[in-house]
C-alpha cells in the first residue's frame, strides 16, 4: 500500500483532506492508498445528518470550532490536533470486504502497540467496551473510501460540548454521556502521537507518492464543493 504525502507540512482545514480522498480515488492509479492527517478543532458530520440536530452550533462558533459535512454516512465526530484522522482508498465496491480489510489493518497496528482491541458489527474498534476508533465509508466508481478517527487524545471539553447526540440516541445505547463510550489510546501505550503515526505508516505502507503542487491545486478546486453552504446545510 502506498502512502500519499503532501509536498508541504502545513496543517490544512478538514475540507481539504476530504477533497484529497476524492482526488486520490479518482486520479491516483494505485490499488491501495493511505494517508493520515490532523486538523485544528473541527466537527465533521455525515451526509444525511441535520447539522443543528448533531452539532452545538453556538458552542462551536464561540470556541472557533469549524463545522464540515462529509459524503459518507455515520455520526458526528469531533477532531483536533491531539487525535489522528486516517484515510484509506482501495479498489472495488464491496463494502463489507473494504471495511473488514481496513479494520484488520488497524487491529494489526494496535496489536503491535501491545493493545488488545476488537472490531464490532458497526465497524468500530473497541478497547474493552469503549470505542477508540470509528469509521465511515463511501464509494466512487470502482473505488472505495474509508475514513476513520483514532482517538489518541482530545480536548474532552470540546468533544462533550461540540457534539449533541439526542437523548434518545444515548438511551438507546444505554449510556449517560459521550465520555462513557469512548477511550483514549494514550492511556494504553507509552508512544507519543508522532511515534504512533510512524508505527502505523511503517506497518501498513511500502513506498510513497508525493503529490505535486499542481495536484494540490486540483484538490483545492475539489475542496470548494465541501465549503458551499448548500452542501453543509443541505439546502435544496
Amino acid at each position: 500500500m502506498k502512502y500519499i504525502a503532501l509536498p508541504t507540512s502545513e496543517t490544512r482545514q478538514l475540507s481539504f483532506y476530504l477533497a484529497m480522498e476524492e482526488y486520490v480515488a479518482r486520479r491516483i492509479n494505485e490499488p491501495d492508498c493511505f494517508f493520515m492527517w490532523q486538523v485544528e478543532p473541527s466537527v465533521i458530520f455525515g451526509r444525511n445528518q441535520v447539522l443543528e440536530n448533531e452539532v452545538n452550533v453556538a458552542y462551536c462558533r464561540e470556541h472557533h470550532i469549524k463545522m464540515y459535512r462529509r459524503k459518507s454516512g455515520g455520526g458526528c465526530v469531533y477532531a483536533d490536533m491531539d487525535n489522528l484522522m486516517l484515510s484509506y482508498v482501495g479498489d472495488g465496491d464491496q463494502v463489507g470486504f473494504t471495511f473488514n480489510k481496513f479494520l484488520q489493518m488497524m487491529l494489526l497496528v494496535l496489536r503491535k502497540m501491545g493493545v488488545e482491541a476488537t472490531s464490532t458489527i458497526h465497524n468500530d474498534i473497541m478497547i474493552g467496551d469503549r470505542k477508540v476508533c470509528g469509521t465511515a465509508f463511501y464509494q466512487l466508481p470502482g473505488r472505495s473510501i474509508v475514513h476513520s478517527t483514532m482517538l489518541y487524545d482530545t480536548n474532552m471539553q470540546h468533544m462533550l460540548n461540540a457534539i449533541t447526540p439526542s437523548v434518545e440516541k444515548l438511551e438507546k445505547k444505554g449510556i449517560q454521556s459521550v465520555r462513557q463510550r469512548i477511550t483514549l489510546l494514550k492511556d494504553y501505550v507509552s508512544l507519543t502521537l508522532d511515534e504512533v503515526k510512524t508505527l502505523i505508516r511503517e506497518t501498513l505502507c511500502k513506498g510513497e507518492i508525493t503529490l505535486t503542487p499542481e495536484q494540490v491545486a486540483e484538490i483545492e478546486t475539489i475542496e470548494q464543493s465541501y465549503l458551499k453552504q448548500e452542501f453543509i446545510h443541505l439546502i435544496k
